[in-house]
C-alpha cells in the first residue's frame, strides 16, 4: 500500500467549519506533483478535532479532486464503535486505505490495541495501515505486538514514528521490526527530519507531512533513495535541516499551517482551536527559513 511518497496535507479550518476550497487546492497540488499516494486526515490533517460528518466531507472532497492518486484516510477515534463506523464509511466512499492509530483517553494495554485492530480487520476489506505515533497516542507498540497485528487480514503497512538521527541505529531499528512482520506488510517512515535514514534502511516509502505542502522537495529525496543514490538523498535532507529545526521548535502542524498561509494557500488562522497559528517573530522566522530554502 505504501511505496514512494505518501503526502499528508493540512486540513485548513475556518472559525466555524472546514475550508474545503483551500483543502481541494492542496489536494490538486499533490496530484499535479505526481505523489504516489495521499494521506488525508492524519495528525497534520487534524482528524482528532473533527466530527464524523466533517471527516466524511473532507474525505469526499479529497476523493473528488485526487484523480488516480490513491487516498489513505485516518479513522482513529476514542471508541471502537466510532472507528468501525468511520472505517465502513471510508470503504464505501472508495478510500484505497485506512490509517488507524490507537487513540485513547485512558492508557491502553497491548491486548486492547490488538482487539481494536482485530475488530476493524473483521469489519472491512480495505487495506489498513497501523499508525504508530506515540507522540500523540502515548501508546508504544512492541515489535511482538506489531507482528501479531500484522498477521491479521487486511493489515498492509505500518507508519513508523521518527527514527534515530544515527543512521546505524535507524537501520537496526528497521531490521529488528522487519523480523517480526509478514513479507507483504510494508514499512513507511514518518518523522521527516530523519526519514532519509529509514529509506536508507529499506523502508518502502515515506509518509510525509512536508510532502503534503512541498511535494517536489520530498519527491526528489524519495526518488534518489529509490534509485540507490543515498548520498544525494542524504544531502538533500541535510539541506532542509533549518525546516526540520522549525518542526522541533514549533511542531510540524503549526509550521505547515504558517507556510501554507504564507504561500496564499489558506487563511492565516487555519488551525482548529485551541491550536494557535504562529505570529510575529515566529512567523517571520518561518518565512525567512522557507525563503532561504527556495520553498516560497
Amino acid at each position: 500500500m505504501i511505496h514512494g511518497l505518501s503526502a499528508f496535507p493540512l486540513t485548513p479550518m475556518t472559525e466555524s467549519s472546514i475550508d474545503l476550497r483551500a483543502f481541494a487546492g492542496l489536494v490538486e497540488r499533490l496530484v499535479a506533483a505526481g505523489v504516489d499516494s495521499m494521506g488525508v486526515l492524519g495528525s497534520t490533517g487534524s482528524y482528532a478535532y473533527l466530527e464524523k460528518a466533517e471527516r466524511m466531507r473532507v474525505l469526499r472532497e479529497a476523493l473528488s479532486h485526487s484523480g488516480a492518486v490513491p487516498i489513505i484516510v485516518g479513522i482513529g477515534a476514542l471508541r471502537t464503535r466510532d472507528v468501525l463506523a468511520l472505517a465502513k464509511d471510508a470503504e464505501d466512499a472508495g478510500a484505497a486505505g485506512l490509517l488507524l492509530a490507537p487513540v485513547s483517553y485512558q492508557p491502553l494495554k497491548d491486548h486492547e490495541v490488538y482487539t481494536l485492530f482485530e475488530s476493524v480487520c473483521t469489519a472491512v476489506r480495505t487495506p489498513i495501515c497501523v499508525y504508530d505515533n506515540p507522540g500523540t497516542t502515548h501508546f508504544r507498540f512492541s515489535d511482538e505486538l506489531h507482528g501479531r497485528i500484522a498477521a491479521l487480514p487486511n493489515i498492509a503497512s505500518i507508519k513508523l514514528p521518527r527514527l534515530s538521527d544515527d543512521p546505524v541505529e535507524a537501520a537496526a531499528r528497521v531490521a529488528a521490526l522487519r523480523a517480526h512482520l509478514p513479507a507483504h506488510v510494508t514499512l513507511g517512515i514518518s518523522g521527516d527530519a530523519a526519514a532519509v535514514h529509514g529509506l536508507a534502511a529499506g523502508c518502502d516509502g515515506w509518509y510525509s507531512v512536508t510532502g503534503g505542502l512541498f511535494p517536489g522537495a520530498v519527491q526528489q529525496i524519495t526518488r534518489a533513495a529509490g534509485n540507490g543514490d543515498m548520498a544525494t538523498a542524504q544531502a538533500m535532507s541535510a539541506r532542509l535541516a533549518p525546516l526540520w529545526a522549525l518542526y522541533d521548535r514549533f511542531g510540524g502542524i503549526r509550521v505547515t499551517a504558517c507556510a501554507a498561509a504564507l504561500m496564499g494557500l489558506c487563511a492565516e488562522d487555519c488551525l482548529p482551536r485551541p491550536l494557535l497559528g504562529l505570529r510575529g517573530d515566529d512567523r517571520a522566522q518561518v518565512a525567512e527559513v522557507l525563503e532561504g530554502l527556495g520553498l516560497l
